[in-house]
């Protein structure tokens, strides 16, 4: 059973950085699609970007440039960068995985990742 626990969230003030990771146990994070998400209150979830067993991300539009998705693969955690934070980032963050075969590792919604985890708070102020 793969399981995903995030940690790293905080209170930060507008302009500054933090780094959220999700730890994974059950699989190796270098054979999953991973991505991460995220729900600001009366919003729904987006997902904000993702990397692939190559090590490739891609994101969404609002969150490119100021975000970097990494991992590593001997602690087996996925990492959210996050700098130039900005009121409009606070919401509850959450990590997913899935291994997806064949399929191309994109942006797919959260019920698509069969793994997900129960999310950290990011506080702007």
């Amino acid at each position: 059973q793969v399981q995903l626990v995030e940690s790293g969230g905080g209170s930060v003030q507008a302009g500054g950085s933090l780094r959220l990771s999700c730890a994974a146990s059950g699989y190796s994070v270098a054979f999953m699609c991973m991505g991460w998400f995220r729900q600001a209150p009366g919003k729904e979830r987006e997902g904000l970007g993702v990397i692939d067993t190559g090590g490739t991300s891609i994101y969404v539009g609002s969150v490119k440039g100021r975000f970097t998705i990494s991992r590593d693969n001997a602690k087996n955690t996925l990492y959210l960068e996050m700098d130039s934070l900005k009121p409009d980032d606070n919401a509850m963050y959450f990590c997913a995985a899935g291994v997806f075969g064949g399929d191309v590792c994109k942006l797919r919604t959260w019920t698509d990742f069969p793994y997900r985890g129960q999310g950290t708070q990011v506080t702007v102020s």
